[in-house]
């Protein structure tokens, strides 16, 4: 039985880059050693760490005068790396679920925060709309996909303060207009690598304008003067980062992946939003994730869940629990999902749909 892995981190990888990787971890590049004990230092990882930056920039075409960075902590470090190099004064954020909260918890520590708007009045299912971003803030942080709850900011909105996102799972799933950034960070577990890198794109001159100690490892200038090279980077993630990048290369880049990416979630909440027995959580349209697709049971349905969740195991379906704060299901669509699993996943709710009207 084929198995369709609908995790939500650490997820779904192309097939490319997991047969390279295990390739390497036996012999990289030709060494006769893995590539988890060849020293970071040695010429063959540094053309490793170099190509993966370049491809970077190449693939979401990146202006000059930002950097490219792996680091290690996970985007959750980043919840205070962030203030720790641009809060002065005040910081303004949108709350839109459970990892922009986790930020703002971070960031009140440096001053005032301005919460310009929230959705957790509706269980962080839709993303607020005509708010104001104050200009007296060092800058505004926005989480642009929730994989908790479905939501996604699919658009690069402009700010009179520098924008501030937390792209951990839905960077290279559609193009972003980088130079609306002032910086962008995420953990790698959902579309471009094994959990243990963490990837930031900083634009340069908003650096070094702390009157404060920033602590070493967590100033960003530090990792800019040594190419991520200042202690040893999580080697074998970053070689994984290398594989993806060329696997979108070869597959057509970001545009190409954004077009399969709409195709597979169009095919999906087409299928929920027919089927008698599931609706989506996400009522909105322009507000449903293209990565993170959520649903449940429809009222007078809710004693099938378990039932379907024992069904769609079955069948193959792997990783489709909803997280605990939300119950029902979530299928994760990233970009290394197949069309034929979205296609699987619908038949097994047909199927179950027949069977239980």
């Amino acid at each position: 039985m084929k198995i369709h892995n609908f995790y939500a981190g650490p997820s779904i990888l192309p097939q490319y880059t997991i047969k390279n990787t295990a390739d390497a971890i036996l012999d990289f590049a030709g060494t006769g050693l893995s590539v988890m004990e060849v020293s970071h230092r040695s010429k063959e990882f540094v053309a490793v760490m170099d190509e993966a930056q370049a491809l970077f920039k190449e693939l979401l075409n990146i202006p000059d005068g930002y950097s490219v960075l792996f680091v290690g902590g996970g985007a959750s470090t980043q919840f205070a790396m962030v203030p720790f190099n641009l809060f002065k004064k005040k910081a303004a954020y949108l709350n839109t679920g459970a990892w922009s909260k986790k930020a703002i918890k971070e960031a009140q520590y440096f001053g005032e925060i301005d919460v310009v708007a929230s959705s957790e009045n509706k269980l962080f299912n839709y993303i607020p709309k005509g708010y104001t971003i104050p200009e007296d803030a060092d800058y505004f942080h926005i989480t642009t996909n929730n994989t908790i709850y479905g939501t996604e900011i699919k658009y690069d909105m402009d700010s009179p303060v520098p924008l501030v996102a937390d792209m951990s799972s839905d960077i290279f799933s559609r193009p972003v207009d980088i130079s609306k950034y002032a910086l962008i960070y995420g953990g790698a577990q959902k579309n471009l690598a094994p959990s243990g890198v963490t990837f930031v794109i900083v634009r340069d001159d908003i650096l070094g304008k702390m009157d404060r100690y920033i602590p070493t490892m967590l100033n960003y200038q530090t990792h800019i003067d040594k190419g991520s090279m200042f202690n040893t980077p999580p080697v074998v993630p970053v070689f994984a980062a290398l594989q993806t990048l060329q696997w979108l290369k070869q597959n057509g880049g970001i545009e190409a992946m954004h077009k399969t990416n709409e195709y597979k979630a169009g095919l999906l909440y087409n299928e929920i939003d027919r089927n008698s027995i599931f609706r989506a959580t996400v009522v909105e349209q322009s507000d449903r994730s293209l990565m993170n697709i959520c649903f449940v049971m429809k009222e007078g349905y809710e004693g099938l869940e378990k039932a379907f969740f024992d069904y769609a195991t079955a069948e193959g379906m792997v990783g489709i629990k909803g997280h605990r704060s939300v119950g029902g299901f979530r299928a994760s669509t990233y970009n290394a999902m197949p069309v034929d699993s979205i296609k699987a996943l619908i038949k097994t709710m047909q199927d179950f749909e027949s069977n239980n009207k």
